[in-house]
């Protein structure tokens, strides 16, 4: 296993982490972890040289936005010993936070949950400009400061799912150890993007990568328009090998985790991760993702440029950012607003009252008017 350093920290991350969001289940219920199959991965794991291991309070919730079980697992998986060999993370559930004293509540809540006294690690969840303002003003950097005076949590960091702009401001508001953002080929531009990934490596942030294989979608059932250009690459490598080895290959990222749910995907990540050194793609080699993104980029809804010469909107629509989520559906044929970014778009296409202004300015020429009516339709928003 390789290792880096977290930012200015000191702190030896492995490049691969056990991102615990989507651990083996019993009849495929979010809530009811298979406990026996997903210790022995994450003991495999750890014994493989893992030492970074990522949960969060909703993570395998019967219902989204609900307290899950991935806690209550890693808690009981890590005990014995386990625990001393990993660094440990989770993260603030800042939708069920409306004061300051619940900050304090939640958190000793999720010490016992995963049995320990100090996170090394502890998030703020799902950050965007909006949410950040919110927990700004409710006083979380003052009780970041406090947990860290008491013990309680070694370092701070956040997790991201905003705007770029957003994101530098945010890493410029605080002391942060680390942020953790979407990051993979097709997404070098999407929220935090590689101008957010160079701003917090350049501030001596760690970066941690989340979805680098984009739900799995980089990896399994991979779309038609891709195998022509892996096939014609001279290095021969799995899907997701190739999709870790370009986030590895950025000396920016501290670790990439993977949420991985069989001993197949352990002992793959593994083996890639071997040979995830920074800088160490050839250009011909990187050059096969240009490839990549030209081949997916057939499958777009609108070529829009986000010119922006559409905007304002007089409804509120953010007609680019709903052109962009409703591109990224069509891509990948998944209409996840998470995943597409539609989630949180700041202006929904139900905004929209087809005036067509915005197809008067548009130098595409895009039928602006007919795609908002898609996106409505395609997101039920």
């Amino acid at each position: 296993m390789l290792y880096r350093k977290l930012g200015t920290t000191g702190v030896d991350l492995s490049i691969l982490g056990f991102g615990c969001m989507r651990l083996p289940t019993v009849d495929n219920k979010a809530d009811k972890i298979d406990y026996p199959k997903a210790t022995q991965l994450l003991h495999h794991a750890i014994d493989k040289g893992v030492n970074f291991v990522d949960t969060a309070y909703f993570y395998h919730a019967a219902v989204l936005g609900q307290r899950g079980e991935s806690e209550v697992f890693l808690g009981e998986a890590l005990s014995g010993g386990w625990r001393g060999k990993v660094r440990l993370a989770t993260k603030m559930p800042l939708f069920s936070i409306k004061h300051r004293e619940q900050m304090d509540a939640v958190l000793q809540e999720q010490l016992e949950r995963l049995r320990t006294d100090c996170f090394d690690f502890y998030l703020l969840h799902g950050l965007t400009g909006q949410t950040w303002d919110k927990m700004r003003d409710l006083g979380v950097r003052e009780f970041m400061d406090a947990k860290q005076a008491e013990g309680k949590l070694l370092f701070p960091a956040f997790s991201f799912h905003g705007s770029t702009e957003d994101f530098i401001r945010i890493c410029d508001e605080y002391d942060w150890a680390y942020a953790q953002i979407q990051y993979n080929y097709m997404d070098t531009a999407f929220q935090a993007g590689y101008k957010g990934l160079k701003h917090a490596a350049g501030k001596g942030m760690g970066v941690v990568v989340m979805e680098p294989l984009r739900g799995g979608k980089l990896a399994l059932n991979l779309p038609s328009e891709m195998t022509p250009v892996f096939n014609a690459s001279a290095t021969k490598r799995s899907p997701a090998e190739w999709a870790l080895r370009f986030v590895w290959n950025e000396p920016g990222v501290s670790s990439v985790l993977s949420g991985m749910n069989s001993m197949e995907q352990v002992t793959e990540n593994i083996r890639a991760a071997g040979g995830g050194l920074a800088n160490s793609l050839s250009s011909d080699e990187l050059s096969m993702f240009d490839k990549l993104r030209i081949a997916m980029g057939t499958r777009k809804r609108a070529d829009c440029t986000a010119c922006r010469y559409c905007m304002p909107c007089e409804s509120g629509v953010n007609i680019p950012d709903v052109l962009a989520a409703l591109n990224n559906a069509a891509v990948w044929n998944d209409p996840n607003p998470w995943l597409t970014g539609y989630l949180n778009v700041d202006g929904k296409a139900s905004k929209c009252t087809q005036c067509k202004a915005c197809e008067a300015v548009c130098p595409q020429k895009i039928p602006i008017s007919s795609l908002m009516k898609e996106a409505v339709a395609l997101f039920k928003n």
